[in-house]
């Protein structure tokens, strides 16, 4: 059976042989691949991939060799992806000329939030033979973009948003874009992948004769070792993976963080990823978004600047040791399908606490895997308030409550052990490519 993936960026096996730096992102998907290359005398699938690259890269070819005798071949086309909520018509004869070489029996097109994926579905001939993965939806997270900011921060343009017309509403319009784009490409496809009953619903909706096939995530592999203890971590330590843009939810932690710090004033915020606010001398500064520039002020207006700090980027073992090192993994998100970063906290067994949103009770079970409490429900009078007090209340339970922090930390562990399973979600994999090749 002969498989073609159209990934949103370069395995790192192929960076790797390339000389070229590897991402860090989706690395689920890396270690999807290292199964089903390394299983290749048992499941005969020939992989390919294409994904996008710059300009000087465009149509370049390889095939990557492995002692097991499996082959990965490689494709990357060019498009570009800083600038997602574009359709580029020529992605269409760069993706034909790839689907012309490999001839695949089956096309898994991984996420819909690039215009790749549209595109694909536009040009591979057969419907029936496309499995597209679901990982967020840009058309539900629109709605979302800006969920319970205040009205004078909606509005506001930094010079930095005015230089690069980069404002918030700018921002969610191109969420809205590439909705858009997203909805065409799942009317086309034949078959759909995904994991929570939320993204089964809006899928259903959009194309009700694709055949949707559950299955779960399997996440990276060093958080299948290790295991969180409470002697091993900063008491009171909080650790969020993402707080670079609203969505993230960022803001409800920081307005929540005074009332936590009224029982416990040593608590501390950890913030993973790429920092909104603008550490440094001016130049940085004036390089602050509008969103930035909120969080800015909730830093300096709330006196708790001294309890938050970003961390900047971090690899996979950079991640895992800050899960392990804090006392409590939160997720405030006002939308998520099923955050792999929650399901990396709850594998290594951590404390959990995350907002009650999309469809992170597809893989979350509230006061058994830890506390889920009612997040972003419609833009209502006092909701931020309301809000970032219920996630502080969920943060103080989990903290005085040792015995429910335990049952929690040990039930995590085990769902999660269960959803991620790898050789599980490796069998449904096979499974579903070898029906659709047989459609």
């Amino acid at each position: 059976m002969k498989v073609l993936w159209l990934c949103n960026f370069m395995l790192p096996a192929v960076a790797e042989k390339w000389g070229l730096p590897a991402t860090n992102k989706e690395g689920w998907i890396s270690g999807l691949a290292t199964v089903l290359l390394g299983d290749w005398q048992n499941n005969q699938v020939d992989l390919a991939v294409a994904f996008p690259v710059d300009k000087e890269r465009d149509g370049i070819e390889d095939a990557i060799l492995f002692d097991n005798g499996a082959k990965l071949e490689c494709y990357g086309f060019y498009e570009d992806t800083t600038h997602a909520e574009r359709y580029d018509p020529e992605l269409e004869q760069r993706l034909s000329a790839v689907i012309e070489k490999v001839q695949p029996d089956v096309v898994h097109c991984f996420g819909t939030e690039y215009p790749h994926t549209l595109a694909m579905c536009r040009v591979f001939p057969d419907k029936k033979r496309i499995l597209i993965g679901i990982q967020g939806l840009c058309a539900v997270y629109a709605g979302t973009y800006m969920a319970n900011l205040p009205k004078n921060i909606k509005r506001r343009v930094t010079l930095r948003d005015f230089l690069k017309k980069d404002t918030l509403r700018n921002q969610q319009k191109k969420f809205e874009m590439r909705g858009e784009m997203e909805i065409e490409a799942v009317k086309l496809a034949g078959n759909v992948t995904g994991r929570t009953p939320w993204d089964k619903h809006y899928t259903s909706q959009w194309n009700p004769r694709a055949k949707y096939y559950p299955m779960n995530e399997t996440l990276r592999s060093n958080f299948y070792e290790g295991e969180w203890s409470e002697s091993g971590c900063v008491p009171h330590s909080i650790f969020l993976s993402q707080g670079d843009y609203p969505i993230k939810g960022l803001h409800y932690m920081l307005l929540a963080l005074p009332r936590i710090l009224e029982r416990y004033p040593d608590a501390t915020v950890c913030v993973a990823g790429g920092s909104a606010v603008k550490q440094g001398g001016i130049k940085e500064r004036l390089k602050v978004s509008a969103y930035g520039s909120y969080l800015a002020g909730l830093l300096q207006k709330l006196g708790i600047k001294d309890h938050v700090r970003f961390l900047g980027r971090l690899n996979a073992e950079q991640m895992k040791k800050q899960y392990l090192t804090s006392q409590l993994f939160v997720c405030p998100s006002t939308i998520e399908n099923s955050p792999n970063s929650l399901g990396e906290a709850m594998l290594l067994g951590m404390p959990c606490v995350t907002a009650d949103v999309g469809g992170i009770l597809g893989i979350f079970r509230p006061d058994a895997d830890g506390i889920a409490y009612e997040g972003y429900r419609g833009e209502t009078t006092g909701a931020l308030d309301l809000i970032s007090q219920r996630l502080a209340d969920a943060v103080i339970k989990m903290f005085e409550n040792s015995d429910f922090r335990e049952k929690c930390c040990m039930n995590a562990r085990e769902h999660a052990k269960n959803t991620h399973d790898g050789n599980k979600n490796y069998r449904r994999l096979l499974e579903i490519y070898s029906d659709i090749a047989e459609k």
